[in-house]
């Protein structure tokens, strides 16, 4: 017997953006598992923007992509595994896969709250928001932040974060209406649209005492405006540069990284894994902000598998409000 099922695969690497061009649906038949193996039908699969430098080096050319997916096993062979459970995986851009476990973790909902706030502020995004910015970024009660993709999934996460520590937090972003989000919704002190005034004048203008933390999504010119009005001693803690995503590199010249002499600020980048051991405290702690809505977030679900490539191709131009996601079945 056998399932079928479709895939999204990478035909062509993007120059530039991302489109439509690059990528195929194909349909496979998806065998029953054999022993020790299990049947997942994916429910949800993640859009994010790390996927994109993948695209140019690393993801191989006609085969499935790969990505953050939550599924349920339909068949199990595997004593791990019981028919019905939710499981988190890296089998996304597929409906359906046979896996013998590995990589795959038994999902058990939190009570209360939907199943796909484990995709975004309860799952790997808002992990990373919450080490990015404790951990790496050392952040203390009270402290003036800077965000930059302040709407986007991680950086919405960041920024009530460091809200809820009683921070200073200003946020940038691309739209007036993800501005009056940032403000009216999420409690930001300050949103700035990036693309109506210079992020340099206008960073120095909405931080007049200054940075103690960059929570960096951008690098570039971002990146730059941010070394301009750093505070002594402050820290960035680097989870992605999406203005070079779309190139060999940043056409955007960081000219003030002078200012991390004198400083001594500290720049870091940083992965999730760095951080493993604040896993639980995080679960117990987003839990309890989303359910007294002292975390506010927003998704943006495409349905269906043959709109997931048109679901990369928003995200990397703005289309998003928060998580991006791909719904694969109920």
């Amino acid at each position: 017997m056998s399932t079928t099922s479709r895939e999204i695969h990478l035909v062509k690497r993007p120059e530039g953006l991302p489109t439509l061009d690059d990528f195929a649906m194909v349909e496979t038949q998806v065998a029953d598992p054999g022993e020790g193996e299990v049947l997942v039908r994916n429910l949800y699969m993640s859009v994010d923007p790390a996927m994109r430098p993948r695209m140019s080096v690393g993801q191989e050319l006609n085969e499935a992509m790969g990505g953050g997916a939550l599924g349920r096993v339909e068949k199990s062979r595997n004593p791990a595994f019981r028919e019905g459970d939710l499981v988190t995986n890296r089998f996304g851009f597929r409906e359906v896969f046979t896996s013998e476990g590995r990589g795959l973790q038994v999902l058990h909902p939190e009570p209360g709250l939907p199943l796909t706030v484990h995709m975004g502020p309860l799952g790997g995004t808002g992990f990373t928001a919450y080490g990015g910015l404790l951990h790496i970024g050392q952040l203390k009660d009270g402290e003036q932040v800077y965000v930059s993709t302040a709407a986007g999934a991680v950086g919405s996460m960041a920024a009530q974060i460091a809200k809820i520590h009683g921070c200073y937090v200003v946020g940038s972003t691309g739209s007036d209406e993800k501005v009056r989000w940032l403000e009216e919704e999420a409690g930001l002190d300050k949103g700035i649209n990036y693309k109506t005034a210079p992020i340099r004048q206008t960073l120095k203008a909405a931080t007049p005492k200054g940075i103690d933390v960059y929570f960096d999504n951008v690098g570039g010119d971002h990146l730059d405006a941010a070394l301009a009005s750093m505070n002594s001693l402050g820290r960035v803690a680097v989870c992605g540069m999406i203005s070079g995503y779309n190139e060999a590199g940043s056409r955007t010249a960081v000219r003030n990284l002078s200012n991390i002499i004198y400083g001594r600020i500290n720049l870091r980048g940083f992965v999730a894994p760095d951080f493993m051991h604040l896993y639980d405290q995080f679960k117990s702690d987003m839990a309890g902000w989303l359910k007294d809505g002292r975390v506010k977030y927003q998704e943006t679900i495409y349905d269906g598998i043959g709109n997931a490539p048109a679901a990369m191709v928003g995200l990397m131009q703005g289309a998003n409000n928060g998580k991006m996601l791909v719904k694969l079945a109920d």
